[in-house]
């Protein structure tokens, strides 16, 4: 007897919703993951980290505060104690896992930068039972033994190509990704309280203030006068094509077909940023890194067909 369609049984309208939920599902995680050629292609320019990611808030935060008052419009006004949750979570979910990132791909590929990043379920199940001690299921254990395998190999290859700096910017990069770990670990309570798109949006303005003030504080003021202008358009396009669209796409896609299908959609992240980063920025291909990649994504496949809570996004 054969299988029936995933879809089969659902109205027209509805099935109509679920295509295009994966569809936006897609085009979220390729656009988000475009997010890192688009910083690769910036450094050759001379700007530094810093200098990069205040750009890329700055001109992200109306949008974000449109999101937060649209979001936020008829409901009730914010505790203290929420105020402190939201400050929390736009340090480590949004400042600091961004700040790390830009840092990390200074010294690492585009593509060893995504793998890495794509690790965060694995990170959020660790901490939830370092800290929690939340039961982890064998099935977990192995599938996060056989994702890191192939972040390994794919950071072998590249140490052997690039040299011992690879190993500071991986760091850099998983640091990046356990913060934003902690993020979704406990952004759950604010997010059933605040929902999800007046929580990004909140959390999001708190980052961007955060990165514009650590501009001020370490470089003078009118370095910024001295960008250059491709630096300016690619910070645009990050800021609207890599960052506020994509986040949009997310989570309306989530509420089309949930989060688990939009995290098994968005599997298409990594792939996009390899082929990505292997046309525009002649990044090496070899097929240790086809192997590579795909250990990652096999393993966090398995991944998620034993979490409850699987990331939808990051920006």
């Amino acid at each position: 007897m054969s299988a029936s369609p995933p879809f089969h049984g659902l109205s027209a309208a509805l099935l109509q919703g679920r295509r295009a939920g994966m569809a936006m599902a897609a085009i979220g995680a390729i656009a988000f993951s475009g997010k890192a050629i688009v910083v690769k292609l910036a450094y050759q320019h001379g700007v530094d980290a810093v200098t990069l990611l205040m750009l890329r808030m700055l001109l992200a935060l109306p949008f974000f505060l449109v999101l937060a008052w649209v979001a936020g419009w008829g409901k009730p006004a914010l505790s203290r104690r929420d105020w402190l949750g939201i400050a929390w979570l736009g340090f480590t979910g949004y400042y600091a896992a961004s700040f790390l990132d830009f840092a990390g791909l200074v010294y690492i590929s585009a593509g060893l930068e995504r793998l890495i990043l794509y690790l965060n379920p694995t990170l959020v199940v660790a901490l939830n039972w370092l800290l929690y001690r939340k039961r982890v299921h064998p099935w977990q254990v192995l599938a996060m033994l056989i994702s890191y395998a192939g972040v390994l190999l794919v950071f072998g290859m590249e140490a052997s190509l690039q040299g011992s700096h690879v190993v500071w910017g991986s760091t850099l990069v998983l640091g990046s990704a356990i913060s934003y770990a902690f993020y979704l670990v406990y952004s759950g309570q604010l997010v059933q309280k605040l929902g999800a798109l007046r929580l990004v949006g909140l959390a999001s303005v708190v980052a961007s203030v955060l990165c514009i003030g650590q501009f001020v504080l370490s470089r003078p003021l009118d370095s910024v006068w001295l960008v250059t202008a491709p630096v300016w358009w690619l910070s645009v396009f990050n800021a609207i094509f890599c960052t506020v669209i994509p986040i949009l796409l997310v989570m309306m896609a989530i509420e089309r077909i949930g989060s688990g299908m939009a995290a098994q959609v968005g599997m298409i992240g990594p792939l996009s940023t390899i082929g990505l980063g292997i046309w525009i920025l002649d990044e090496h291909f070899s097929w240790v890194l086809v192997l590579g990649t795909a250990l990652v994504m096999a393993g966090i496949l398995l991944f998620s067909r034993w979490s409850l809570k699987v990331p939808a996004s990051r920006p």
